[in-house]
């Protein structure tokens, strides 16, 4: 079992964030799930359904969505600062920000750690740690990738969910299920939404 910090900010996307979190539970996984107020926004937006503010009814809306599952769920709040992932001391194996928006982007590559997500993902570069930043976003300005460039400088990887179109996606679920597929693949995590290259 691995232990995943997972953070959904206020990027459209939230559908890639969420199948995320389906699959890392599905899959035995520990997660450690934050979100900003903007993603509790989009939620409703994108899904049609609300993240509660408070960690415990998330923690049960969430097991009642995904039904039965082998993985283990613990939601923060975004000012938790005595969550695990908050020190380097108890940093987990991974972080994914899925969606990320260019805020949260320029937060983390300028080292501002102003909320748990921002900290967490400082905590992850600093003790090199695996960092994935799904930004969702386009076009990109200058800005928007100096702030990239910087932090795959610095040890993260840059995932924008870009499907690609060789497996003849059928439905918006199978392209969503192309960019988790691949975020499975950085985490080291076996999954079965899609076939690799060659098989």
């Amino acid at each position: 079992m691995k232990t995943i910090t997972l953070a959904f900010t206020g990027a459209s996307g939230l559908p890639y964030g969420m199948r995320l979190l389906e699959c890392l539970l599905q899959s035995g996984q520990r997660v450690h799930l934050v979100y900003s107020q903007a993603a509790q926004i989009v939620a409703k937006q994108e899904m049609d359904f609300v993240l509660p503010s408070r960690p415990q009814d998330a923690e049960q809306m969430l097991s009642e969505r995904f039904g039965k599952f082998s993985g283990d769920l613990k939601v923060f709040g975004i000012q938790d600062w005595f969550a695990p992932m908050a020190s380097g001391s108890n940093p987990g194996d991974a972080m994914v920000v899925c969606p990320c928006t260019m805020g949260t982007l320029g937060k983390i590559a300028g080292g501002i750690s102003d909320d748990l997500i921002a900290r967490s993902a400082d905590v992850m570069l600093k003790e090199k740690r695996a960092l994935i930043l799904v930004p969702r976003e386009t076009p990109f300005s200058s800005i928007h990738l100096e702030n990239m460039l910087k932090l795959s400088h610095a040890g993260a990887v840059i995932m924008p969910p870009n499907p690609g179109f060789y497996h003849h996606p059928q439905s918006v679920q199978d392209t969503v299920d192309f960019v988790v597929a691949r975020l499975m693949d950085h985490l080291g995590l076996e999954q079965r939404l899609m076939k690799k290259w060659g098989e």
